[in-house]
């Protein structure tokens, strides 16, 4: 699951990239500019030429966060939980999943 932890290194590439730049071409800047392992417990942190927006490159045990399942609710703002973050982030439909329904007891026993 997603988490950065306190432990977990952060690298910074101090140049800024095309921001057209995919999955595949970050991790070749990572290799080969910053001679360091792309798929290390690691994250890679890239910047537009205005420093006004950053791509971050984290290889989790899926692979390479990209895909995302946008949630596809009707309404202007949808509010989640941190769990459901995490989900929306390894690529789960938060709107497929379903939780068992909560039992209404009567009497025990």
């Amino acid at each position: 699951m997603f988490k950065l932890g306190a432990d977990l290194k952060v690298y910074l590439h101090r140049e800024p990239i095309d921001f057209r730049a995919g999955i595949n071409s970050l991790a070749v800047q990572v290799q080969e500019t910053m001679a360091l392992d792309p798929f290390a417990p690691a994250v890679f942190a890239f910047c537009n030429r205005r420093h006004d927006r950053m791509k971050l490159l984290l290889f989790d045990r899926p692979g390479f966060v990209d895909k995302f399942r946008w949630p596809r609710r009707e309404v202007p703002v949808v509010v989640l939980t941190t769990e459901q973050l995490h989900w929306i982030l390894n690529g789960i439909d938060i709107d497929a999943m379903t939780s068992h329904p909560v039992p209404q007891y009567q009497i025990a026993g």
